[in-house]
């Protein structure tokens, strides 16, 4: 993989990418940004911003430079439980101060982060404990992960349980009123030896051992695939991966002001895309955090209103329940000047209503977990081209090849499979060298999606590879025939998969969400369908659902639709 964006500048032979020619002014494409150690982040951030306030969680601020300290003071407390380099330290924690604060301290013992979903189911969890060979887990006292911990056990390498109290991590008097009040949600974890609380860890002088990064080898988190496709892999990202990757999303966003952004933090921390594009992005950037501890349509309403964030990143479907909240309009989301979506195509008209409604430019990205994750993105100033996931970061290539022989390049407007070269790719799956081999064949990273490049050098994702569906020899892209059924008005959401069929071999098959209080027939949608599919992309089987299965982010999880759609079909007599 490129690690140098010499040896990418030397492929082009000194001619120029499609993308170059479109590039933000003042921004070189063959100039990406240094790779270092992750917490030099935060370090030049509190030189530069001390006592400008870096998070903001529930009304309790904590400025850079305060952030700082608590980040060196539990790094000490770590390397005094044995933390340093190899040892891997799990987050089990929602976005609060705590996780900001273990993260960076971690990587500053000279860690590993092993990155965890709280709402993970208890087997799922125990396998990623084993599986990474975490030694220490950190948490809150919260009586669901006490029971989902005590379930688990103890398995594989753990050795200690690190537990923070969410009342101090609170604004006064919230602090102290919060366990009178909530006595039911603070979980006693047991006195035993093998559990601390997070507080023992600050009690130092904050003078940790400085630790020799090599930001280029060493891992900086063990990142657990979403798992829509299959079983979680272990996706091993390093210093180097992370710290450029979030400042090349810095760089990108010409014409801001640090000192005047704040970054609305609703996607989970322990995520990839909310890990780099909140949270090591706005402390690249010196901008304010306003941590949100779940995913709540009116909380972020409200927090819109009265925290007054300029920014926000977020997935389609999140944007899209914003607009149809009913109490949407009761609240004054001016503040909002640029919001960035990922996680999932978004849809032309979604884009226009959100940015009528709020007066924001709404913004489209692309990227996966082995890229650490953002590969390319619209570019915040001038014009846009809906549909499409915008140009290639600073040191970045994109390639689009054969999707028959997986090697041989397609020109541009070619449909193929998207492949990526650059400084922010990972450095393999954990535990797993014929997974990575297979991913990092021909030197650059196979994303197993579609999609295709334009004259301008934009990406256009066209879909999943494995979602492709071939229905007598006719390829079908389920987000092409997604996007044509949107369309309806009675339609609030849709899913299309491929069914398997004795025939043809699979058939096109559509789960859909209709809107309370709309009506709508297989036989009405069929008819809406003709002048904008052809035959052979119109559903061939309609289900209705009042609602489609997602994961934390609100990826639609097309594996659980397709569980039961397994077995062909016996053919049509």
């Amino acid at each position: 993989m490129i690690r140098s964006i010499a040896d990418a500048s030397a492929g082009a032979q000194g001619s120029t990418y499609p993308w170059e020619r479109s590039y933000p002014p003042g921004l070189d494409w063959r100039r990406p940004p240094p790779a270092r150690p992750l917490p030099a982040l935060l370090e030049e951030a509190a030189a530069t911003h001390r006592d400008r306030s870096c998070m903001d969680f529930l009304g309790r601020r904590h400025s850079f430079g305060e952030t700082l300290d608590l980040v060196e003071r539990t790094a000490k407390g770590l390397q005094g439980l044995g933390v340093g380099e190899g040892t891997r330290v799990m987050l089990l924690l929602p976005n609060c101060p705590y996780f900001v604060i273990a993260f960076y301290a971690i990587l500053k013992a000279g860690g590993t982060v092993v990155n965890a979903n709280p709402l993970n189911a208890e087997l799922e969890l125990e396998r990623q404990i084993a599986d990474s060979a975490a030694e220490i887990l950190i948490t809150l006292d919260l009586p669901r992960f006490q029971a989902t911990l005590s379930a688990v056990g103890w398995p594989g390498r753990l050795r200690r349980i690190i537990v923070a109290s969410l009342a101090e991590s609170l604004p006064f008097p919230k602090n102290w009123l919060y366990p009178l009040f909530h006595r039911g949600d603070v979980a006693d974890f047991p006195a035993d030896g093998r559990h601390l609380s997070f507080s023992s860890l600050l009690a130092n002088d904050g003078r940790c051992v400085p630790v020799a990064i090599d930001p280029q080898r060493a891992p900086a988190v063990i990142q657990y695939t979403g798992g829509t496709t299959g079983l979680p892999k272990g996706t091993v990202l390093t210093h180097a991966g992370l710290c450029v990757n979030a400042c090349q999303c810095r760089d990108w966003l010409t014409g801001s002001a640090a000192e005047q952004e704040r970054l609305l933090a609703v996607l989970p921390l322990f995520h990839v895309f909310g890990m780099t594009a909140v949270m090591n992005f706005g402390i690249a950037l010196g901008a304010e955090l306003v941590l949100l501890p779940r995913i709540d349509v009116r909380e972020i309403l409200a927090t819109i209103q009265s925290k007054r964030p300029t920014m926000m990143t977020g997935v389609p479907r999140l944007f899209q329940a914003l607009i149809d909240c009913p109490t949407a309009a009761l609240h004054d989301l001016s503040s909002l000047r640029l919001c960035i979506s990922g996680g999932d195509s978004l849809p032309p008209l979604l884009q226009e209503r959100f940015q009528a409604m709020t007066g924001s430019r709404l913004v489209e990205g692309y990227g996966l977990t082995e890229a650490s994750p953002v590969v390319t993105c619209t570019p915040y100033e001038g014009a846009t081209k809906p549909g499409s996931a915008g140009l290639p970061l600073p040191g970045t290539i994109v390639e689009i090849v054969s999707v028959e022989d997986g090697t041989t390049p397609q020109p541009v407007g070619r449909v193929g499979e998207v492949c990526v070269r650059g400084p922010q790719l990972m450095a393999g799956y954990w535990g797993d060298d014929d997974a990575t081999a297979t991913a990092m064949a021909g030197g650059h990273l196979h994303t197993g999606d579609i999609g295709f490049l334009d004259q301008d050098g934009y990406l256009h994702i066209v879909d999943r590879l494995k979602d492709l569906i071939i229905a007598g020899g006719q390829h079908v892209y389920p987000r092409m025939v997604e996007a044509a059924i949107r369309e309806h008005p009675a339609v609030s959401d849709v899913a299309v998969i491929g069914e398997p069929d004795p025939v043809r071999g699979q058939i096109v098959k559509a789960f859909i969400v209709v809107k309370p209080g709309a009506g709508l027939s297989s036989g009405d949608l069929h008819s809406f369908l003709v002048p904008r599919l052809s035959r052979f992309e119109r559903p061939s089987t309609i289900e209705f659902r009042s609602a489609l299965p997602t994961s934390i982010i609100g990826k639609i999880l097309k594996r659980d639709l397709r569980s039961a759609t397994e077995q062909p079909r016996p053919p049509d007599l």
